[in-house]
């Protein structure tokens, strides 16, 4: 299927659906680049890989309390151009659900931020299992990755799951007039590498 990129045009994308992953959820991958749609089982060079968490606020709504909905965006374009894969998993809110993740807005609003809210609400600060991307990930015959993320966890579990993550590439920082504090949560409480503001 083709797929819009940010400036307008489209790419070629293959769609993948998964049955029996282990925690049963419907996840997807899609094959982005003219040489992953060809050939997507037969990479030469290990492929440009991105675990993204579905954010239904940030992703469908353009929500900007979150950066979820940009990098969404960057990392079709990036990955489109080398050819590679993006993993759409079904793990809202770090894992706690849509309906959890609105009660979590409401606690941000009194001045928790998204860690502390989670753990408000009786979860842990993440949630998020990527066993289930390396399943999707073998299923592909893909087993060397160089990974779209500023997230180290991912790729740690990643590796503990048989996934050789052979490199990172860091995604770019996607600030707004709203999402100041949440960019800092995450960098402070997730230890997340984040490229310094710019001039946002």
């Amino acid at each position: 299927m083709p797929v819009r990129l940010p400036d307008g045009s489209s790419v070629p994308a293959r769609l993948a659906s998964f049955d029996g992953l282990l925690d049963g959820r419907e996840h997807v991958a899609l094959a982005l680049g003219d040489r992953a749609v060809r050939a997507a089982r037969r990479w030469v060079d290990v492929p440009l890989v991105r675990l993204h968490s579905e954010c239904l606020t940030g992703d469908v709504l353009g929500s900007e309390r979150c950066d979820c909905g940009p990098q969404l965006q960057e990392a079709v374009d990036r990955i489109s151009a080398e050819g590679g894969y993006l993993l759409y998993l079904r793990q809202e809110g770090r894992g706690i659900g849509l309906y959890n993740k609105i009660d979590a807005y409401a606690l941000q609003e009194d001045g928790l931020d998204t860690f502390e809210a989670n753990l408000a609400l009786g979860f842990d600060e993440d949630e998020r299992d990527y066993a289930v991307a390396a399943q999707m990930l073998l299923a592909l015959g893909v087993e060397r990755v160089r990974l779209l993320s500023n997230n180290p966890d991912k790729a740690v579990q990643l590796e503990a799951a048989g996934i050789r993550v052979v490199g990172t590439v860091p995604t770019a920082r996607h600030g707004s007039e709203v999402n100041g504090r949440y960019l800092d949560a995450k960098a402070r409480r997730g230890q997340l590498s984040l490229e310094p503001a710019s001039n946002e």
